[in-house]
Order: C-alpha cells, then sequence, then structure tokens
C-alpha cells in the first residue's frame, strides 16, 4: 500500500466530519424539502460494489419519483426526476450522504465512482484494477469527460488513477469537480446525459 493512502483516509476522515457539522442545515433542509417535493425515502440506498469489491450500501438524497411506470409504460430516468431532485443533481447536493459512506471507511473523497454489482462480471482483468482503492465521490474520469467518454475510456482512467494516486492528483480532481459544479457542468440532467449499461468486454475477469 502506498504511504500517501493511510495519510488520504486520515484526511478524509477528518474533512467529512467537519462537512457534516458544517452542511448539516442544508441536509436537513433538503431532506425537508424532498419529503414535501415527492412521496418515498428521502434517501435513495443502493448496493455497490468498493475496495476489493466488497460490497456496501452508497448513500444519496433521493431525486427520482418511486414509480417506476406510468400507464403500464416503464419511465425513463430522465421522467422519473424530480423538480427538487434536478436542483440537488444540478448543485451535487445529492451526493452529500455519501459523506457518511466516507465516515464508515467505505468511500473517499476521491477515487473512480462506485459502480453497479452486477458489472463486477463483465470486467476485463485490467478494468478490475479499479477495485483496487477506496471509491470516490468523484474521480478522475468524472473530471476528464464523465458520461461524454465511453466505458473504455472511462476505466482507462480508473485504472491510471489507481497506479498514480497521490496528493497533488487528488488536489487537481477536487479543485476541477468544483469548477465543474460551479460552472453546473457534466451533471446527470438530461436524457443524452446518461451512460448506456456497461455490457462487458471480450476478455472477461477470472
Amino acid at each position: 500500500m502506498k504511504p500517501y493512502l493511510l495519510v488520504k483516509r486520515f484526511l478524509d476522515f477528518i474533512f467529512a466530519l467537519f462537512l457534516l457539522i458544517v452542511l448539516s442545515p442544508l441536509m436537513l433542509l433538503a431532506a425537508i424539502v424532498i419529503k414535501l417535493d415527492s412521496q418515498g425515502p428521502v434517501l435513495f440506498k443502493q448496493k455497490r460494489p468498493g475496495k476489493d469489491a466488497k460490497i456496501f450500501t452508497i448513500y444519496k438524497f433521493r431525486t427520482m419519483q418511486v414509480a417506476t411506470e406510468k400507464d403500464g409504460k416503464p419511465l425513463s430516468d430522465f421522467e422519473r426526476m424530480t423538480k427538487v431532485g434536478s436542483i440537488l443533481r444540478k448543485t451535487s447536493i445529492d451526493e452529500l450522504p455519501q459523506l457518511f459512506n466516507i465516515l464508515k471507511g467505505e468511500m473517499s473523497f476521491i477515487g473512480p465512482r462506485p459502480l453497479l454489482v452486477e458489472y463486477l462480471g463483465n470486467y476485463s482483468s485490467e478494468q478490475m484494477r479499479r477495485h483496487e482503492v477506496l471509491p470516490g465521490i468523484s474521480g478522475w474520469a468524472q473530471v476528464n469527460g464523465r458520461n461524454a467518454i465511453n466505458w473504455a475510456k472511462k476505466f482507462k482512467l480508473d485504472v491510471w488513477y489507481v497506479e498514480n494516486v497521490s496528493l497533488l492528483i487528488d488536489l487537481k480532481i477536487l479543485f476541477l469537480t468544483m469548477y465543474n459544479v460551479l460552472r453546473r457542468k457534466e451533471i446527470n440532467n438530461s436524457p443524452s446525459d446518461t451512460m448506456p449499461c456497461f455490457r462487458g468486454n471480450t476478455e472477461k475477469t477470472m
């Protein structure tokens, strides 16, 4: 293990705890507005693979309607998006509950984004390396195209991060993430902003 990863974990915990205290009024307000806006739970919870592909539960503020169909027809994620959810995504406030994941040691501020559990069997041995570090709220792939790049490119960026993780790179990703949020750039908020499902490669993970 790189010595920096131990320092990184310590910094993650300290800053996550600090942000939870500072942002608790905003998170409480978001929870109230979500509850008033539509029926359903405040939090969206989903199983995701983390470091070493260990499964954990990721937390986000719910941004979609609970109903998945209308008049017998399935609704797309974009159609299910609530008005409040759209604002939460544009401002990235929906990601704030992941601070609890960071405190629990399941995530980091910076790292490959945790994807769906069902993708695990579709990775190549090289792509599987993205699980050698803790997943992050933001990552190298997110600040280098996010959903505008294909899966192959995204995974190459994830593995590059695993091989080159350092304080300077994390600070660069953090700065670019804040820059994108302020510009509301590369935020999933339209039908064309959603990545297609990852169907796998010719080489399967053994």
